[in-house]
């Protein structure tokens, strides 16, 4: 037999004092009060966004050139010179950082999502996803110092291969978790038509869930590089800078974030003016790339 709970009156005039609707003039006030500070934030947010590029596009457009495309740096005081060498190994360290960790984040992803769900080991998985996405670039830079530049374990020097181990790393667990959300979106009603049709498991995921989600992954994709083109933490243990041409990734490799961080607080005015063109650059690279995201995705939904 049910035992009748009893609620006495006292017990319920506070709940029901709360609950007493307010007038429409106090709701009004609250909206537009809430209306005005999300407003405001947004004005301030957009203001320093816009100071930030104004002022990188004003002082980084001075630099810009054909000779500062295609030279190597020079010595302080002597005119022209580039960041050719940065803007080669930059894009070298990042494609191959790409080619490595955007498979394995794509492999992961399906897992996740189609073949491990809700298992303990995708569980594990996905909070060490979580656990490498919410650590500083800093730890894994030195990460791949101790496992691939500095004795007795590592080579004993920096390399650009070291460099895209550690940007690989950073993608890795970004194009997992976007995967995995992305490939959870798509209806399973397809999966379901598809095995009912004798389709396999893997081909079903490749031909028509992979089709479905392809917008939402290339977007995932394309954040992940976007994000690790702009990392200077892990570099300054893995690849560290040089002045001169990339000849091979099994050396110190030039790159356009460690150049800006030697060049920017320098004392010499040209030096600091490359350093804002090499800023330019890779502003403009970026926000390209978040650009191409924005209407991949629009065009997804739309």
């Amino acid at each position: 037999m049910a035992a009748t709970v009893t609620i006495s009156p006292q017990t319920l005039r506070p709940l029901a004092e709360t609950m007493r609707p307010r007038s429409m003039a106090w709701r009004r006030g609250v909206d537009l009060l809430v209306r005005v500070i999300a407003s405001l934030s947004a004005c301030v947010g957009l203001i320093a966004l816009t100071w930030i590029l104004l002022t990188v596009c004003i002082r980084g457009g001075a630099a810009i050139s054909w000779t500062f495309l295609t030279q190597l740096p020079t010595p302080p005081g002597v005119s022209g010179g580039g960041v050719s060498n940065a803007i080669v190994g930059t894009c070298l360290m990042t494609l191959l950082a790409g080619l490595a960790g955007i498979p394995l984040g794509l492999l992961a992803g399906v897992y996740l999502a189609e073949y491990g769900k809700n298992s303990a080991v995708a569980s594990a998985v996905r909070f060490a996803a979580n656990i490498l996405m919410g650590t500083p670039s800093i730890l894994i830079g030195v990460f791949i110092n101790v496992l691939l530049v500095s004795p007795p374990i590592g080579l004993g020097h920096y390399s650009g291969y070291a460099g895209a181990a550690a940007l690989a790393i950073i993608v890795l667990p970004v194009v997992a978790r976007t995967s995995e959300d992305m490939l959870r979106l798509v209806p399973d009603t397809l999966r379901e038509s598809a095995l009912a049709l004798g389709c396999p498991r893997w081909r079903m995921t490749l031909d028509i869930i992979f089709r479905a989600a392809r917008g939402g992954l290339l977007t995932g994709v394309i954040l992940a590089i976007a994000r690790v083109s702009g990392e200077t933490a892990p570099l300054l243990f893995t690849a560290l800078n040089s002045e001169y041409s990339v000849r091979s990734l099994d050396e110190q490799t030039a790159n356009l974030t460690v150049f800006i961080a030697n060049k920017g607080p320098s004392p010499y005015a040209d030096w600091q003016q490359m350093a804002w063109g090499a800023s330019l650059l890779i502003t403009l690279g970026v926000l390209s790339l978040i650009l191409i995201a924005r209407f991949t995705l629009r065009e997804r939904k739309s």
